[in-house]
């Protein structure tokens, strides 16, 4: 599959990148040297290159596979895990709940298996669509 998203990273025209590929995990990391992919634009970037590799994943008969750019997705996923640990202690300390952003489904899931080891707090997923949102409340 490395070879497909090399094939179509130079058809978008980049030409300064580096591929490091974890085939086990199905994990490709993009590290493009590009003026065009900035902070702004990674989110969107990131959703496209994704949704294009699955779908030459699926016609090529393989597993699906994860692409991350400029290790953003890696330190979204940080900043998720860090954010639900300080609304737990948040909901601990005021004996309460706590009411995250709206978040994807992925970025839920991250927030629920951070907490799930932890006996004194709860989460539970709200709302529809886009509005979708992790509440997390203390448990006595």
């Amino acid at each position: 599959m490395e070879e497909e998203i090399r094939k179509i990273i130079e058809l978008l025209c980049f030409k300064d990148f580096k591929i490091d590929a974890d085939e086990e995990q199905r994990f490709f990391s993009i590290h493009i040297a590009d003026e065009i992919v900035s902070k702004e634009k990674l989110p969107r970037i990131i959703s496209d290159l994704n949704k294009i590799v699955r779908l030459v994943a699926k016609k090529k008969g393989f597993d699906p596979v994860i692409v991350d750019i400029n290790n953003y997705r890696r330190e979204r996923e940080r900043l998720i895990v860090e954010l639900a640990k300080a609304a737990a202690r948040q909901a601990v300390a005021t004996k309460g709940s706590v009411s995250l952003p709206a978040m994807n489904a992925y970025e839920r899931r991250l927030v629920h298996s951070e907490l799930s080891v932890r006996p004194d707090v709860k989460t539970e997923s709200v709302g529809e669509g886009k509005e979708r949102k992790v509440i997390i409340t203390f448990i006595s």
